[in-house]
C-alpha cells in the first residue's frame, strides 16, 4: 500500500480563505435553484433573487452597523479601492481640490490609483510608518491640508498584519471636510469595533477573506455629503446606485452575506482561536532567533511577518512547502522578487526583508509538525 503524505497545513489565509459549508450551501442553491436575475421584476424568480441580494446587504451592513443600503457590490477590495478613489476624483477637482493623504505601505490596489491621480495633477502624501508598522494619526493631522479631499488609509497591513489607528484618525479629521476611505480588506468581519465608526466614510471589504466566494466584494458608501460626489468607473446600466454598473451575481452576494453574518456571529471565538494558535506559533519558532517585522502587539491574531537571519525567504518557502504554505508578501505581487514596499517604509534592512515570510492562519487551522519545521529551519542554517 502507498503512503500519501499528508497535504501542508495552509498557512496563507491573508491571501485567501476557503468556503464556509454553510456558504457553500448558500452559494450552490442561487446558482441552480433560485437563479433568477435580481433585475427581473415581473416574476417570482428575478424577485427571490432580489430578497437574496438585499438580505446580503443587510447582513454586510450589520457588521459595521450601517444602513443596508450602503452596501456597493463589486468583485472585490481592489474594484472598491479603484471605485473610491478615484470616483471622487471629479468631483474634487471642479471643486479646486487636488490633495490626497495615503501611505507608503498601502495594497497595490491603492497605490496604483494613486500613482494615475497624480499623473492627473492630483498632489499625494504618502505617510510612512513608524518601526512597527504603524502609521501615527498625528501623521495625518499634520499633513492635512485645505485642498485635502481624500484620506484612504488601510485598517490592518496585508503583509505584517500590523493595525493602524483608526480610531485616533477618525478624531484627527473632525473638523475636516476630506472623506475617509479604510481598506479593511484584512479587518472586516474579524475586527469590527473600529469599523463602525461613523467618520469613516468609505470601506473596501472581499468576501474571500471571510470564507466567503471570491469574485465579490463591498464598496460601504456611507450617506454623507462628503461622498455625494463618487462617480462610477464603468457605465452601462442602472445597477448599484449608477455606480456599478452589470448584472449582480446573486449567488456570490448571497455567499458574502452568509459568510458576513457568520463573521459576526462568530468574531470573539475566531479571534481567541487565531490568538491561542499565534501565542503556540511564537512559542514553536522563538528558538530559532526569529524577528518580528512589525510589532506582534498591535498586529492581527491571525498574521505574523518573520525573518530568520541568513535564510533567504524563497530557500525557506521551498524547504518547508510539504509541511506548511506560506508567503513572503502580498499574492497579489507574489511573482515579483522584489523587496517589499511595505518592509523598505518600514526601513526593514534588505537582508532583513530578503528574508521575510508571512505566516498567516484561521480559527480552524491545525497544528502542522513543528518539530519537522524547526529540524528543516535548522539545517538551513
Amino acid at each position: 500500500m502507498t503512503n500519501i503524505a499528508p497535504e501542508p497545513v495552509y498557512l496563507d489565509f491573508a491571501a485567501s480563505t476557503p468556503v464556509d459549508p454553510a456558504v457553500i450551501d448558500v452559494v450552490v442553491h442561487y446558482m441552480g435553484v433560485a437563479f433568477g436575475n435580481a433585475g427581473s421584476r415581473t416574476h417570482r424568480y428575478g424577485t427571490e433573487a432580489a430578497r437574496a441580494v438585499r438580505h446580503a446587504r443587510e447582513q454586510i451592513a450589520a457588521v459595521v452597523a450601517t444602513d443596508w443600503d450602503s452596501v456597493l457590490f463589486t468583485s472585490g477590495a481592489t474594484e472598491s479601492n479603484n471605485l473610491a478613489l478615484r470616483g471622487l476624483a471629479e468631483e474634487a477637482k471642479k471643486n479646486g481640490k487636488r490633495h490626497v493623504i495615503s501611505t507608503a505601505i498601502e495594497h497595490k490596489s491603492v497605490l496604483e490609483p494613486l500613482e494615475r491621480l497624480q499623473h492627473a495633477g492630483f498632489e499625494i502624501t504618502l505617510l510612512s510608518p513608524d518601526t512597527s508598522g504603524a502609521i501615527s494619526a498625528e501623521s495625518v493631522r499634520a499633513a492635512l491640508r485645505s485642498d485635502t479631499w481624500l484620506v484612504s488609509i488601510m485598517h490592518a497591513n496585508n503583509e505584517t498584519g500590523v493595525i493602524q489607528p483608526i480610531d485616533d484618525i477618525c478624531d484627527a479629521l473632525t473638523d475636516h471636510l476630506a472623506a475617509l476611505h479604510v481598506d479593511a480588506a484584512q479587518t472586516f468581519g474579524k475586527l469590527n469595533k473600529p469599523l463602525r465608526n461613523p467618520r469613516i466614510d468609505l470601506i473596501s471589504a472581499s468576501g474571500h477573506k471571510i470564507y466567503g466566494p471570491k469574485g465579490i466584494g463591498t464598496l460601504i458608501v456611507r450617506n454623507t455629503e462628503r461622498t455625494i460626489g463618487l462617480r462610477p468607473l464603468m457605465v452601462g446600466g442602472g445597477q448599484e446606485r449608477k455606480l456599478r454598473p452589470g448584472t449582480l451575481p446573486v449567488s456570490q452576494c448571497a455567499g458574502f452575506g452568509k459568510a458576513a453574518e457568520l463573521a459576526l456571529l462568530e468574531e470573539s471565538e475566531r479571534r481567541n482561536k487565531c490568538l491561542n494558535f499565534k501565542s503556540r506559533l511564537l512559542d514553536e519558532l522563538s528558538p530559532l532567533g526569529i524577528t518580528i517585522n512589525g510589532d506582534p502587539h498591535k498586529s492581527l491574531p491571525n498574521i505574523i511577518n518573520l525573518s530568520i537571519a541568513n535564510i533567504d525567504s524563497e530557500a525557506l518557502m521551498i524547504a518547508l512547502r510539504d509541511l506548511v504554505a506560506i508567503s513572503n508578501g502580498a499574492a497579489c505581487t507574489s511573482t515579483s522578487y522584489e523587496a517589499s514596499h511595505v518592509l523598505r517604509a518600514m526601513r526593514l534592512p534588505d537582508e532583513a526583508a530578503s528574508c521575510a515570510t508571512r505566516w498567516s492562519w484561521s480559527h480552524n487551522t491545525r497544528d502542522p509538525d513543528w518539530i519537522g519545521i524547526r529540524r528543516i529551519i535548522t539545517r538551513l542554517f
